[in-house]
């Protein structure tokens, strides 16, 4: 009796279903067995890593971690490169030179080079491909290329509370204010006052919050829903890895 060929297209279907299903389990537990962690901290030796901070996996570029600070509850996403020093195995002396405060959140891709000081101050958030550096070329003499020219380094500061949109570039010597917003694909150098927000390449503040008139110009778009009292930072990450298994099961099941 001749099989309908429906038959094999089904098992077949299922099969690629099952192998699937298969293939994101695993990979998923990669994922989690091969994020940092204060308690799992893998190849790193951080100067210190918080507690409740996570470094996901991929990780990206990371050396002079001994000179790297990581605040608490601190998410660090996929392919980010966090660097001390200008290239691996220096001594940079006693003090930290990269230090990221309490919840703060790196966006995919980004980079934080900090060949000096550099400090990233509680709950700044990072969109992805922010791109943060204390050093930059210089081209002083025009007959020497500038890759072989000796590059100027300038601490850079980051205030606590802000919003870094994605690809944005922060210069050396920037000093962010307080709740400061980057709006995505701004070039940032020099000093940016608290509650202010900036734009354009060079970055220019097209936005700021006056106590007695409140933000001027005005905002156009209604005043976003408050985090709830009581919810804690642990309680936020807890929600966001829920999810994202949400995600992920949703995917592996369609």
């Amino acid at each position: 009796m001749p099989i309908n060929q429906n038959v094999f297209s089904s098992v077949a279907a299922w099969r690629r279903r099952a192998v699937s299903r298969v293939v994101h389990r695993g990979a998923r537990w990669v994922r989690e067995a091969a994020a940092v962690t204060a308690e799992r901290p893998g190849p790193y030796r951080f100067r210190r890593i918080g507690t409740g901070t996570r470094l996901a996996f991929p990780q990206g570029t990371v050396f002079g971690d001994p000179w790297i600070e990581l605040g608490e509850h601190c998410i660090i996403a996929q392919d980010v490169t966090m660097t001390a020093g200008m290239m691996p195995d220096l001594d940079l002396g006693p003090e930290p030179i990269l230090t990221l405060g309490n919840g703060v959140v790196l966006g995919r891709g980004s980079h934080v080079i900090a060949d000096v000081r550099l400090t990233i101050g509680d709950d700044c958030f990072f969109g992805p491909g922010v791109y943060v550096t204390t050093t930059n070329h210089s081209y002083d003499d025009p007959e020497v290329p500038v890759g072989k020219q000796w590059p100027r380094s300038d601490p850079v500061a980051i205030g606590p509370g802000g919003w870094i949109g994605t690809g944005a570039v922060i210069l050396p010597g920037a000093r962010l204010g307080r709740n400061v917003v980057v709006a995505a694909g701004a070039v940032v150098r020099g000093e940016v006052p608290d509650h202010a927000v900036v734009a354009g390449a060079p970055a220019r503040i097209v936005r700021r919050w006056d106590p007695r008139q409140g933000w001027q110009p005005p905002l156009r778009t209604p005043a976003p829903v408050p985090i709830p009292e009581g919810v804690t930072p642990e309680q936020l990450v807890a929600l966001e890895a829920w999810q994202a298994e949400e995600a992920g099961e949703a995917y592996e099941t369609s």
